[in-house]
């Protein structure tokens, strides 16, 4: 038999440059991971696509746009634009909100606000930590706007397709990525 794990706030090892917090992750789990995400103002995930992986997105604090949806076009534009077939838009989602994530869907989510958001994000299978922590370590070592080619080779390599740029937001804060 083998033993669960209790958590208490504000434990789990912190992704520092990747502005998360991993909470369970492939040596407890081969089924998904799980991190609290602190998500600064003006930060923008970009929309993209995973090929095998499913995500949930539960926010615990502030507010985010949030996207996931198949668009009638993807315009190079910001995905904020976008619409689906059904008529969807994107949402802005608060306390309590959550986004599921099929793989294949493109999503997006990012902080329009002025402080910053968290988030409880969930990933199957396990192993999306080691994507975060080359991410990263990716935005903390260019000092400026990071390089967009860096960051689709990045997902490319993780089975993730870069549809719009990601935007880290203000500098002084962490970044999330998913």
């Amino acid at each position: 038999m083998t033993d669960g794990l209790v958590l208490p706030p504000g434990a789990g090892q912190r992704l520092q440059s990747a502005g998360m917090t991993l909470k369970v992750g492939t040596e407890l789990s081969p089924s998904w991971s799980v991190f609290e995400a602190d998500v600064p103002p003006g930060f923008d995930v970009g929309a993209h696509r995973h090929g095998a992986a499913e995500e949930i997105f539960y926010i615990l604090d502030g507010e985010l746009d949030l996207l996931a949806f198949e668009p009638l076009a993807r315009t190079v534009g910001h995905w904020r634009r976008w619409e689906g077939r059904d008529g969807q838009k994107i949402a802005r989602g608060g306390p309590g909100s959550l986004m599921f994530v099929p793989p294949g869907c493109p999503h997006a989510f990012a902080n329009p606000g002025s402080t910053p958001a968290r988030m409880l994000f969930v990933v199957a299978p396990s192993g999306h930590e080691h994507y975060l922590r080359e991410l990263g370590e990716l935005l903390a070592g260019g000092g400026g706007p990071p390089d967009q080619a860096q960051v689709a080779a990045l997902r490319a390599r993780h089975d993730i397709e870069q549809l719009t740029p990601l935007v880290p937001g203000l500098p002084t804060q962490p970044v999330a990525g998913g």
